[in-house]
C-alpha cells in the first residue's frame, strides 16, 4: 500500500509543492514547526533513510541541499536545520526546518497553523529562489 507521500509524488494528494526532479520530491510541511518547514523525500518508497543506497542517499542530501538554500534566501532565518525521524510516515524523508534558534528544531513544540494562501505564498517565494 503507498505510503501518503507516495500518493503526495502521484498527484493524489495535494501539496505545496517546492521541487522535484526525477528521483526527488521537495513540499512544505502542513504541521510545520516554522514557516517554511519542508519536507524532502526520494519517490522510490524506502522505510528508513539509512538503507537508501549510498549514491540515492548522497543525492537526496544534494537535492535537500538546493531546496534549504531557497528557503534560506526566501525566509528569514540564522539557518537551516535538518532533521531525520521517520516514526510517522514509513517513507524516508528529511525535515528542513527554518531556524534563529536550537529550540526552533523540537519537535514537542506545538505546530503552526497557516492559511492556505500563506502556505502557498511561503511555497511560491521558495520556488522562486530555486
Amino acid at each position: 500500500m503507498p505510503t501518503i507521500f507516495s500518493k503526495i509524488v502521484a498527484g493524489e494528494i495535494p501539496s505545496y509543492k517546492l521541487a522535484e526532479d526525477e528521483r526527488h520530491y521537495a513540499f512544505l510541511d502542513i504541521s510545520p514547526l516554522q514557516k517554511g518547514h519542508a519536507l524532502v523525500i526520494p519517490k522510490r518508497e524506502v522505510d528508513y533513510l539509512f538503507d537508501l543506497p549510498d549514491e540515492e542517499l548522497a543525492a537526496l542530501v544534494v537535492f535537500a541541499k538546493k531546496v534549504a538554500r531557497a528557503i534560506e534566501k526566501s525566509l528569514p532565518c540564522k539557518r537551516v536545520g535538518v532533521a531525520v525521524l521517520g516514526l510517522e510516515v514509513p517513507h524516508a524523508h528529511l525535515h528542513l526546518v527554518p531556524m534563529h534558534g536550537g529550540r526552533d528544531l523540537d519537535f514537542y513544540h506545538e505546530k503552526l497553523t497557516l492559511s492556505p494562501e500563506e502556505m502557498a505564498n511561503i511555497a511560491a517565494a521558495i520556488r522562486a529562489n530555486l
